[in-house]
Order: structure tokens, then C-alpha cells, then sequence
């Protein structure tokens, strides 16, 4: 999928973006919210790999580009019955904070269902991240459920999430 709205572009990542996947991935201040303080430590070439294995029809890997510079990524996991799970990380902490968020996921969301034939759309979040549970909100988004000490982070520490849902014709724009 290929999606460009003014100064927005969402792309399919490639093997050429496998080093600077890698950069973000081992830095724990990027995946700190997703329970790797650490980072994940791993390579370009494990990076690539995965790459390698995605399909349209069951996970892709996406390149946030804005203003032409790569500035995080989103990804869809197809879960079967036009239904898909969705991430998005801005990894590039000086395009944070800026109502980037709410564009990419509205152009993403968009393309799920428009251009996939998605029906469903689910996600999660920690439970700490107000702003990005405030964004998904006001996207039409409703909360599932909350699931307390569901999960243990890198460092041991117990970890809750909220499950997202939005259903075709909920968007809000």
C-alpha cells in the first residue's frame, strides 16, 4: 500500500530501510512503550529478513515519510475475517508532540479499509499513553477492554494495555 496526502507519505518498507528500522528499534527511548527499554538488539540482516516474509495479505511494515524524511513506521496484521491489527510508533522524537498523529492514522486507517476492504480495524496501546488513547478516540475508536498487569516489560515491570476497535464507517474526520 502506497498512500500520499500533501506533505504525508506512507509506504511498504524495503530491504533499504532494514538499517534505519534496526536504528529505531534498538533505541529504548523509541520502544520503551512497547515494553523494550532497551531496545530489541537486533540487526539490519534480522531486520531485512522480516521484511523479506510480509505479504499484503498477512503483515506489512510501513515508512512514515514526512516532508521526504523517514520519521517512524505503522504496520497491519491481517487477523482473518476483515479484520486487521494496526501499530504506529513516530520515532523521530523532534516530529512528536506536532498532530502528526492523528493525519498519518486517518491517511492509514483510510487505506485499510478503502484500499484492503477492511472491516474492522483493532489495536492497543499501554495503558499510561493518555495521548495516543485521546487520539484514537477522537478517531472513533472504542475501548474494548483494559487489561491490567497483562504483561511484563523488558525490565520486569508489570504492564497494562487498553484494545481498540473501529469498524468501517466510524472513522471520524
Amino acid at each position: 500500500m502506497h498512500l500520499k496526502d500533501e506533505e504525508i507519505e506512507i509506504r511498504n518498507a524495503t530491504d533499504a530501510d532494514a538499517g534505519l528500522l534496526a536504528d529505531w528499534w534498538n533505541d529504548g527511548s523509541v520502544m520503551a512503550h512497547a515494553g523494550f527499554p532497551l531496545g530489541l538488539g537486533t540487526t539490519e540482516e534480522e531486520v531485512r529478513a522480516k521484511i523479506e516474509t510480509e505479504s499484503d495479505e498477512t503483515t506489512r511494515r510501513h515508512i512514515i515519510v514526512y516532508e521526504g524524511r523517514p520519521i517512524g513506521e505503522m504496520n497491519y496484521r491481517n487477523l482473518g475475517n476483515n479484520e486487521c491489527e494496526m501499530g504506529i510508533k513516530i520515532c523521530e522524537a523532534d516530529m512528536q508532540n506536532r498532530g502528526l498523529g492523528k493525519k498519518i492514522l486517518r491517511l492509514f486507517i483510510n487505506g485499510l479499509f478503502e484500499e484492503l476492504g477492511y472491516d474492522v480495524i483493532k489495536l492497543d496501546t499501554n495503558l499510561e499513553n493518555k495521548r495516543a488513547q485521546h487520539v484514537y478516540e477522537e478517531l472513533g475508536f472504542r475501548r474494548i477492554r483494559v487489561n491490567i498487569d497483562s504483561w511484563k516489560d523488558q525490565l520486569g515491570r508489570d504492564q497494562s494495555s487498553v484494545d481498540y476497535e473501529l469498524k468501517r464507517g466510524e472513522l471520524r474526520f
